[in-house]
């Protein structure tokens, strides 16, 4: 059942993404990239895994399985936010590079924070 559940909410997961990708390719880009959609999953899967601390409690370890590994492991991207920051760095967009990684770091750290402080984990 398990693996049924993380399969089903990667899927999820996944299809939120790809998402989230189109949705801000549709608003007007600046003339440089910025990976905004790679921050913007990254830092709700930090969040959703943070909740999913409390869900375990009430629903079970399978339902974390679900949601942490399952659905913010299809929605976020390690790669895609190394890839975007290496490309940053090979433009000489230095600040930029550092912005990436200083934003999803700290974001995502603030995200899971509060997950885990509003499900009481």
């Amino acid at each position: 059942m398990t693996a049924l559940l993380v399969g089903l909410f990667g899927i999820a997961g996944a299809l939120t993404r790809f998402a989230v990708d189109g949705w801000l390719a549709g608003f007007p880009s600046p003339r440089r990239h910025w990976p905004w959609a790679t921050l913007l999953v990254n830092v709700a899967g930090s969040f959703v895994i943070g909740l999913s601390v409390g869900v375990t409690s009430v629903f079970g370890p399978e339902w974390h399985a679900a949601l942490a590994a399952g659905f913010a492991g299809g929605l976020t991207t390690f790669s895609s936010w190394t890839t975007a920051t290496v490309r940053l760095a090979s433009e000489r967009r230095y600040v930029a590079a550092a912005a990436n990684i200083l934003a999803n770091l700290l974001l995502g750290l603030a995200a899971a924070a509060a997950g885990l402080a509003i499900s009481g984990g």
